[in-house]
């Protein structure tokens, strides 16, 4: 083509590059936003509009951010900037959790131990000094994914206003009487020297030993008086009840064996040189006997547990008697259906010791050892004294069997070392005695859960959790601000106004003032008949009390929240003790609807993990390849169920993205010129096809909305990268082309095309806004027209409408015809294409045979089909009338006879056309193109 008629074309052209060039893009992104105080516009921007408020569950301020962390962060993201797209005011305060154990260690390992080089004052600066730290380190990775939030003014578990705000909020559970002090076993980690929370426990294999126990039956009289089926005589030889453990280290503290009620229970008579009588579960009676290679035996006797109720034992191997007693938490599982109970080591044993008033003995210390009062093993670590249980077993002869198991058994989540239950004095969440439980477990059938399934496991966690042990000793964390009388153990009476007066004192000095406050300040002269508790709020509290701590606390925020979001483990964690504080302050829950997300994997399904090498930074992705990268991965992955993550998948991701970024740019590039104050066609005024795709854009743009209103990301990206594929890509831009670029630059085809592509980026950007958050400011940056700073501080378009059906000459019906012959069409040149038959379907000429309703709707076209089929001539005809033989039947109602066209190449269209060489004055064009260089210009009504 001569460079004269290349200039007579409208060639796109734009800014916009090709390349993303993310990484290097998106920093300075960040600063422009800053700079213009986007998040705070926003904010203004919201005034009056209604509110959307999503709480932040605040991570750990330990460590770097993984990409766990990111796939909560960017979908929370998503979400907030969809609901402002929406007309939703959505304030986002960041938070963080500071106090506990982790920081503890990682200060440990830098200053030692409080108490040894340094006073518990200076520890505690120090853990303090320590998480702000980490925090600006989180916080920097959190904004460099393109999350927008109030970071300069987020909330931290260890702000003083907070730390009083947690005291406020104990006091007020406190005052509905939902506090306790008890000595109960709880899950103890003898490297943290510390309760644990149910969330701080995981469980891991573990080798134990399971051993069988022989407890004497001191009355013999009494037990075959309660059995029935009894022979004239009771049998031969020793007569035990039997029970089977995998803690023998627990034996020391045993004050009962347990039977369930109903179950049936048989004496059995061993046969042989030594008989022996035993009283075990009959279910269980085949396999407990086979367990001690014992083949020939017989039922002497049997009886419902309930009748060996108070029935006395001998201790193996101290001089202790031991009752039965009955507990429906025996089952028929494994073991011999006689239960070993130690209160206290074991929950169910507690609960059970309760109500026999059996005394909780708990001969360990927090270390892990036995006191030195223990006879038998004093000084001896519980897990190293497993053997020596044994030795002395033997010693009695108490012992049947042993043996080695793996079983899964419970680990400190953040030592992954075994823990063990052991009594202590410790401050409880009592679940039922003022009905926090009941309460719960309605609120909870109150609120929407997403998906539905979180409901059950959360309900079920409720419905079967114990007391929730609230103290925890250690230095780095809130105190419990209660006086305890030294008598009666009792609380102080005015315990609130005493708890305000110490949450005064913290707002100004932080936990420090309690832990320094001498009680006289508070108490005067009564000062001595009470003891300061020196144990610290289990973390779970900190945040779980958040809503009460920012949602009450900020003026943007209000309770109950909209939305929780966090990981699917969260049911047993913070959604659980949001919910438990809540409820126990208000008596509603914090939130109305809580949405969970799954786990990061690697390609082969393996949780992501540090020690086994398949960790994906985001620091490093977003480095590599960009933010939006991962924000793309996060909103295409079923975040619902475990979210599989690699390199090859980012790729992957990768190449969708730049899809979606080439259609973009090509409707930037047409929109060159194009002003739309000035340029822009009325409806009426608008080609058929540009009012379809408006039509489609604005059915997709429905469609949209209501799949992030229901939080299913995965079909927006879907949506949008098909509608670039299929109905923009592979359909409207491809036709569009001719017309955008061979008719007049100011002509009314043009300007049509151009009102369409407009409508369709005003109506892209925003949707990608929310995930791909800064190619969509990039794209808005680049648009045509005056807008406003920044694409997140409009709404969704409002520029579209609707195919008229009535009025428009070509339907939506018609459409979908046009589209399905187009498609058999393209389908069958390329088959031509690849024999080389045909250089580009421009060659082409076709003829189409249709039946209606093909034959009524491309009728329609007249003329321009041939642009809708980007062929240089098509004609229909009624599929009777097919007659040659160089046709293709697709369908029943479809048949294309395609020839290469005879004709001369338009020099400026690329058209073969019959009258190429027929204008003096410009012999290598078609005539159209010469009515389009120097004469009024074509007409287009369709396409």
């Amino acid at each position: 083509m001569s460079k004269k008629y290349k200039d007579t074309l409208n060639l796109p052209k734009t800014k916009f590059p090709m390349r993303g060039n993310l990484p290097n893009r998106e920093p300075q992104m960040l600063k422009a936003w800053e700079e213009k105080n986007i998040y705070q516009q926003m904010r203004d921007n919201a005034i009056g509009r209604p509110d959307f408020i999503l709480h932040d569950g605040p991570p750990y301020a330990n460590g770097n951010i993984h990409i766990g962390h990111a796939v909560n962060k960017i979908l929370k993201d998503i979400i907030l900037k969809s609901k402002t797209l929406s007309g939703f005011n959505t304030p986002y305060i960041p938070g963080w959790d500071c106090h506990g154990l982790p920081i503890e260690l990682k200060v440990e390992k830098k200053v030692g131990r409080p108490g040894n080089k340094v006073t518990a004052k200076e520890f505690r600066q120090a853990c303090r000094v320590y998480a702000k730290k980490q925090v600006e380190k989180q916080r920097t990775d959190f904004k460099r994914l393109g999350v927008f939030a109030d970071w300069d003014k987020p909330y931290l578990t260890m702000d003083y206003q907070y730390e009083a705000d947690l005291i406020r909020s104990l006091a007020k559970i406190a005052k509905n009487g939902h506090i306790n002090k008890g000595y109960k076993p709880v899950h103890w980690c003898m490297d943290c020297r510390s309760a644990l929370a149910e969330a701080e426990v995981e469980y891991q294999d573990k080798d134990s030993f399971a051993i069988d126990v022989r407890f004497e039956i001191l009355d013999e009289a009494a037990l075959f008086a309660a059995c029935h089926s009894v022979p004239k005589g009771h049998g031969e030889g020793r007569l035990s009840t039997v029970i089977w453990t995998t803690t023998p280290w627990t034996l020391p503290a045993n004050r009962a064996v347990c039977f369930h009620p109903e179950l049936e229970y048989v004496v059995v008579q061993t046969e042989g040189d030594n008989p022996e009588r035993f009283l075990i579960a009959e279910g269980l009676m085949k396999d407990t006997l086979s367990r001690w290679n014992i083949d020939h035996y017989h039922v002497i006797a049997y009886g419902a547990g309930h009748v060996f109720e108070n029935l006395l034992l001998k201790h193996p191997f101290y001089d202790r008697e031991v009752p039965i007693i009955l507990g429906d938490h025996v089952t028929l599982e494994a073991g011999t259906g006689a239960v070993h109970t130690a209160p206290a080591h074991g929950v169910d044993d507690y609960v059970v010791g309760r109500r026999y008033n059996l005394t909780v003995d708990n001969p360990v210390g927090g270390d892990g050892r036995y006191l030195e009062t223990v006879e038998l093993f004093a000084g001896q670590h519980v897990f190293q004294a497993n053997e020596k249980v044994i030795e002395v077993l033997k010693t009695t002869q108490t012992l049947i069997s042993e043996r080695k198991l793996n079983h899964s058994y419970p680990c400190c989540w953040r030592h992954k070392t075994p823990i063990i239950f052991r009594a202590t004095p410790q401050w409880f969440i009592s679940m039922d005695k003022v009905g926090l439980r009941q309460q719960a477990l309605i609120e909870i059938d109150k609120l929407q859960w997403l998906p539905d399934w979180g409901q059950a496991r959360i309900n079920g966690m409720i419905k079967d959790r114990p007391d929730w042990c609230i103290s925890r000793q250690r230095t780095w964390g809130v105190p419990i601000p209660l006086f305890v009388h030294k008598q009666t153990g009792e609380l102080h009476p005015d315990t609130q106004q005493l708890a305000e007066l110490v949450a005064k004192k913290v707002e100004q000095e932080g936990i420090e003032a309690w832990f320094e406050l001498d009680p006289a300040e508070l108490l005067g002269d009564k000062a001595k008949e009470y003891e300061k508790v020196g144990d610290t709020l289990d973390v779970w509290f900190d945040s779980g009390a958040s809503h009460a701590c920012v949602l009450d606390a900020r003026d943007e925020l209000s309770r109950p929240a909209d939305l929780y979001l966090e990981g699917s483990d969260q049911h047993r964690g913070w959604f659980q003790s949001s919910l438990l504080t809540s409820v126990a302050m208000n008596g509603y829950a914090p939130y109305k609807t809580v949405l969970t997300h799954g786990f990061t994997v690697d390609k082969d399904g393996k949780k992501m993990s540090k020690s086994i090498g398949n960790v994906l930074e985001p620091q490093k992705v977003a480095n590599q390849l960009g933010a939006d990268i991962i924000r793309l991965w996060v909103a295409g992955a079923d975040y619902r169920n475990e979210m599989t993550v690699s390199d090859e998948i980012l790729k992957r991701t990768a190449d969708g993205y730049r899809r979606i970024r080439n259609t973009m740019r090509y409707l930037l590039s047409n929109l060159d010129s194009f002003d739309p104050a000035q340029n822009k066609v009325e409806k009426a005024d608008l080609l058929a096809l540009d009012r379809w795709a408006i039509d489609q854009t604005l059915k997709l743009q429905n469609e949209i909305k209501q799949a992030y209103d229901d939080y299913q990301f995965h079909l927006v990206y879907q949506k949008i990268h098909h509608f670039c594929v299929n109905e923009m890509g592979g359909f409207y831009l491809d036709i569009i082309k001719d017309r955008q670029y061979t008719t007049q630059s100011n002509s009314l085809a043009r300007r049509s095309t151009q009102t369409a592509l407009y409508y369709i980026a005003e109506a892209m950007v925003r949707w990608l806004a929310p995930i791909l958050t800064f190619t969509a400011e990039e794209i808005w940056q680049q648009m045509a027209g005056e807008r406003r700073d920044s694409v997140f501080l409009t709404t969704w378009s409002d520029d579209l409408f609707e195919l008229d059906n009535h009025a428009d000459q070509i339907t939506f019906i018609d459409w979908q015809n046009i589209i399905q012959v187009r498609e058999q069409v393209i389908k069958l040149i390329e088959e031509r294409r690849k024999n080389s038959e045909l250089g580009s379907a421009l060659e082409a000429e076709v003829t189409i045979y249709l039946n209606d309703p093909f034959y009524a709707s491309l009728a329609k076209l007249k003329d321009e089909l041939r642009f809708v089929l980007i062929t240089s001539a098509a004609t229909i005809a009624p599929f009777a009338d097919k007659t040659a033989d160089s046709y293709a039947t697709i369908i029943d109602d479809i048949a294309v006879e395609i020839r290469v066209s005879k004709h001369q190449k338009c020099a400026r269209c690329w058209h073969y056309r019959e009258d190429v060489g027929q204008h003096p004055e410009d012999p290598e064009l078609c005539g159209r193109c010469v009515d389009n260089v120097a004469g009024d210009g074509e007409k287009r009504e369709f396409a």
